[in-house]
């Protein structure tokens, strides 16, 4: 019975290996897929903190006392004015059309970031390794690919008017058509959505390549041992 040995031991060593490599490879995937989400949800976190700060725009200019020094912080909702003795007086503002174009893009186009994120998040839960809310592993590393992409699109969402913005301004800081007072600032917010954006797009990135590749079963060769012992002669002897 070589044979037979030769062929079963060689299936076990190439089953418990097969099992080890994929046991392995998904450990790795389960990892990113984790670390994916986490990065995901501080961006929409981040995306949150830069719609609500009113700090997109920020004009500080010191006058002839300084008990008049004052910085003005112009956001997407509100504006506020911060006084050198610590009072801050923030106003809604009273019209939409009261904003520049590019701050009225950035109030809707941070809204839909938020919405988007949102979605987001719910499938990269659906889609997580570590919960049951879909059964088929094929179709749970789908719902993690979906949420990596609507995470990049959130993303992008938010890039768009944080970029917009900032163009604007520099190109009416350089402008020698505007006094000084006109001028503006980069704000916190736009550093704030920068870094939520590439936190978006990163974790977007990380969950689309989170998902382990295609198992493939191959036949596996076995070699017949030869028989030491030689055959029986079928020839007669007389």
């Amino acid at each position: 019975m070589p044979y037979l040995l030769t062929e079963t031991t060689g299936f076990q060593f190439s089953s418990k290996r097969a099992n080890k490599d994929l046991q392995s490879n998904k450990m790795v995937s389960a990892g990113v897929q984790m670390l994916g989400a986490f990065l995901g949800v501080l961006g929409w976190i981040g995306v949150i903190i830069t719609c609500a700060l009113p700090m997109w725009r920020v004009t500080a200019f010191i006058g002839s006392n300084i008990v008049t020094s004052q910085t003005s912080w112009e956001g997407i909702w509100m504006s506020c004015v911060v006084q050198s003795t610590g009072q801050m007086q923030c106003k809604v503002y009273d019209s939409m059309l009261a904003l520049s174009s590019d701050l009225q893009a950035a109030r809707a186009l941070t809204i839909i970031s938020i919405i988007v994120g949102i979605m987001g998040i719910f499938l990269a839960m659906a889609g997580g390794k570590c919960t049951t809310c879909v059964e088929d592993e094929t179709s749970k590393a789908k719902v993690a690919v979906t949420a990596g992409v609507i995470f990049i699109v959130s993303g992008l969402l938010c890039l768009i008017p944080v970029c917009w913005t900032a163009q604007t301004i520099i190109q009416d800081f350089y402008n020698p058509m505007l006094n000084q007072a006109q001028k503006r600032e980069l704000g916190a917010s736009l550093f704030i959505g920068w870094g939520a954006a590439a936190l978006l797009i990163i974790g977007g990135g990380l969950l689309c390549s989170s998902c382990p590749p295609k198992e493939k079963y191959t036949a596996a060769k076995y070699s017949a041992a030869r028989s030491q012992a030689s055959a029986p002669s079928t020839k007669d002897y007389v």
